[in-house]
């Protein structure tokens, strides 16, 4: 299982570069203690992807360790980038993310 959550984390990273939603900058680190969820407000979905998700979801995979179970990523996302072209290449690694840590 874990290896396919990496490979899913791996196709993700690689849509959102095709689409050019891959920042080369770092967001504030003001920015990325935001409390909300999805960091909504300083963070675009897709930086909160890149700089929130995809490592810590890394960080827990290298120290093995248990992976969170039954979250939904899914519905932010297409409320969020609803009008996005690029929506249905991001959104489908997530969504195997999800069925894979479902219970």
């Amino acid at each position: 299982m874990k290896t396919k959550v990496r490979q899913h984390l791996t196709d993700l990273e690689i849509a959102l570069r095709t689409h050019k939603q891959w920042d080369a900058v770092a967001p504030s680190l003001e920015d990325l203690a935001n409390d909300q969820p999805f960091c909504i407000g300083t963070l675009s979905p897709t930086q909160w992807l890149q700089w929130i998700f995809i490592p810590r979801t890394h960080a827990l995979l290298a120290a093995g360790a248990d992976l969170p179970r039954n979250f939904s990523i899914t519905p932010y996302l297409e409320e969020a980038l609803k009008d996005e072209s690029y929506l249905k290449a991001i959104h489908q690694p997530v969504l195997l993310i999800e069925l894979l840590l479902k219970d």
